[in-house]
Order: C-alpha cells, then sequence, then structure tokens
C-alpha cells in the first residue's frame, strides 16, 4: 500500500510543478541577485565605518583633539556612516585673528577632551575636533557659521539640532559646563580633572608672609590695627569685589570680552541679563566704587566743621560722581534687561 502510494506522490509533484507559473524563476533571481547586493552593500558599509573608527582612535591615541580640515570634516562628521559622537569647536587661534576668548576656551576644551581620554570610560562613542578658521574656511561657510569660538555636537544619527550648539554667551566655556553639556546630548559623563594650579597657594603665602612681617616690624606699635577707616575699606574691597560678580566669573568662567570677527568691535558689556563678561565685572566693581566715594564725600561735607567753602566744593564733587556714575550704572542695567523703563542723564 505504502509502495504504490509513493510514485502517485511523485506524479502529483510533478504536476504541481508543471502548473507553476514560467515567469516567476526570472523573479526569483532577480531577487536572489538584490538580496546579494544588499548584503554586499552592508558588509561594504561595516568596514567603512570601521576604518573610520580606527582612524579616530588612532588619532586620539596621539592627542586628545585632532584638528581637521574640510576633507576630515565631511569625511569623518558629515558623511555617513558614523556610530560615534562628535564635539567639534569651531575657532579662530591664529594671531593675526586676535581671539583672546578663542585661546581661554581653547584651554578649557583641552582640559575636557584630556579627562575623558584618560578616563577608565573612555570609548569610541565620542571624540573631540577642532576646525580653525584659517583651516577650514569652508566648513564655516557650509554651517553659515560667522562667530567663534562656537561648540557643536554632531550626533551618530540626524542632523544636529539646536541644543547640539553649546550656548557659550549664557554658560560661558568653563570645562566642568561643557562636561554637563555633553552629558544631556550624549549620556556620557566626563569627571573634570585640573591640572594642578598652585598660583593661589603662592599668592596666599605672600600674603601671609607680607602681613606677618609687617606686625613683625610694628611689634613695637599695632594701634594701626585698631585703624577703623582701615577696616572699612578692606570691607569695602571684599563688598565691591562680590556684588560686580567676581564669585560668577570665578565659578562659570566668561571671556574676559567678545570682539566680533566680522567688523572686529570689541564688546565689554553682555547684552542678556543671564551672562557678563569678566570686564563688565570690573567696571561696574569701578562704579560702585566711585558711587560709594561721592556719598563719602557728601557725608564728609554735611558732618565737618570746615571751612564752608571747601564744604561746598566737596559736597559738590561728592554730588556729581553719585549723579554721573548712577546715570552709567543704571545705562548699563537697561541695555541687559530689555524692556526696563527708567533712565537718568545716560540713556
Amino acid at each position: 500500500m505504502g509502495a504504490r502510494g509513493a510514485p502517485s506522490r511523485r506524479r502529483q509533484a510533478g504536476r504541481r510543478l508543471r502548473y507553476l507559473p514560467t515567469g516567476s524563476f526570472p523573479f526569483l533571481l532577480l531577487l536572489l541577485l538584490l538580496c546579494i547586493q544588499l548584503g554586499g552593500g552592508q558588509k561594504k558599509k561595516e568596514n567603512l565605518l570601521a576604518e573610520k573608527v580606527e582612524q579616530l582612535m588612532e588619532w586620539s591615541s596621539r592627542r586628545s583633539i585632532f584638528r581637521m580640515n574640510g576633507d576630515k570634516f565631511r569625511k569623518f562628521i558629515k558623511a555617513p556612516p558614523r556610530n560615534y559622537s562628535m564635539i567639534v569647536m569651531f575657532t579662530a587661534l591664529q594671531p593675526q585673528r586676535q581671539c583672546s576668548v578663542c585661546r581661554q576656551a581653547n584651554e578649557e576644551f583641552q582640559i575636557l577632551a584630556n579627562s575623558w581620554r584618560y578616563s577608565s570610560a573612555f570609548c569610541n562613542k565620542l571624540f573631540f575636533s577642532m576646525v580653525d578658521y584659517d583651516e577650514g574656511t569652508d566648513v564655516f561657510q557650509q554651517l553659515n557659521m560667522n562667530s567663534a569660538p562656537t561648540f557643536m555636537h554632531f550626533p551618530p544619527k540626524g542632523r544636529p539640532k539646536r541644543a547640539d550648539t553649546f550656548d557659550l554667551q549664557r554658560i560661558g566655556f568653563a570645562a566642568e559646563q561643557l562636561a554637563k553639556w555633553i552629558a544631556d546630548r550624549t549620556d556620557v559623563h566626563i569627571r573634570v580633572f585640573r591640572p594642578p594650579n598652585y598660583s593661589g597657594t603662592i599668592a596666599l603665602a605672600l600674603l601671609v608672609s607680607l602681613v606677618g612681617g609687617l606686625l613683625y616690624l610694628r611689634r613695637n606699635n599695632l594701634e594701626f590695627i585698631y585703624n577703623k577707616t582701615g577696616w572699612a575699606m578692606v570691607s569695602l574691597c571684599i563688598v565691591f569685589a562680590m556684588t560686580s560678580g567676581q564669585m560668577w566669573n570665578h565659578i562659570r568662567g566668561p571671556p574676559y570680552a567678545h570682539k566680533n570677527p566680522h567688523n572686529g568691535q570689541v564688546s565689554y558689556i553682555h547684552g542678556s541679563s543671564q551672562a557678563q563678561f569678566v570686564a563688565e565685572s570690573h567696571i561696574i566693581l569701578v562704579l560702585n566704587a566711585a558711587i560709594t566715594m561721592g556719598m563719602v564725600l557728601l557725608n564728609e561735607a554735611a558732618t565737618s566743621k570746615g571751612d564752608v567753602g571747601k564744604r561746598r566744593i566737596i559736597c559738590l564733587v561728592g554730588l556729581g560722581l553719585v549723579v554721573f556714575f548712577f546715570s552709567f550704572l543704571l545705562s548699563i542695567f537697561r541695555s541687559k534687561y530689555h524692556g526696563y523703563p527708567y533712565s537718568f542723564l545716560i540713556k
């Protein structure tokens, strides 16, 4: 029974093969060739990606930040495939550019890149590079970039979004702030290690030595320690330093000033209420000191018992200092807090 059934099953299979459409064989052959081609293309992409990552790792082994021109930028950052993030600093470090902010930002960027390179978490998912204006002018033109320094994150997939451009004007370019921004964009956390800086310790030691030496030389007459005017001056210096934003500068590390690369105009006052330049804090310190000096002169003119004409001159000088420099201070405040309605003398 089983022997008789086998030939019948073969005859049925033959009938099915005879009834299979003759046009399906070229289609199957085309589908097979297409699968082979896709597999070959995928393999080619994998090989190209492996070559790019290998080259980047080789560069990273020699230096934490590698410089890129237009060709390298297009090959390793813009062109796919890419499975790594790239942090790029666009800068202008050549002496003829006279960009002091670029040099300061480069130092912080170098500290950040070194911290990543020598950390235990270092891998091939994040790289640091630099494009100098004089070496990659075409890159600046391609990105419509007209200022430096600028930090950008290029993700593994897709185009950079608005948040992938670091807000340097508002946050500053301290390595710690850059590391926080990178963690937000890439989920890669970098612990910043700064090289030891003994300048503060040396300055403190010199100050203590100077004070100790002065006390030793005046050991027989220490009445100056009880001088109220001297202590008042020291207190005012501390107040001026704190109210002018020196502590903010120490924490955020903003640039001293900003130079427009197009017209060369230097800005010492930041246009936003969320940030400031170092020069701006120095200006505010001088204005506060001048206003305080005017108030002191007014008080001296009112309380002293000297010549009336001299007291009148002191009063006028003090009043002029207060009025003029307070007007100047109010105009700076108005320029930073847009929409502030009040002004006095100076707009």
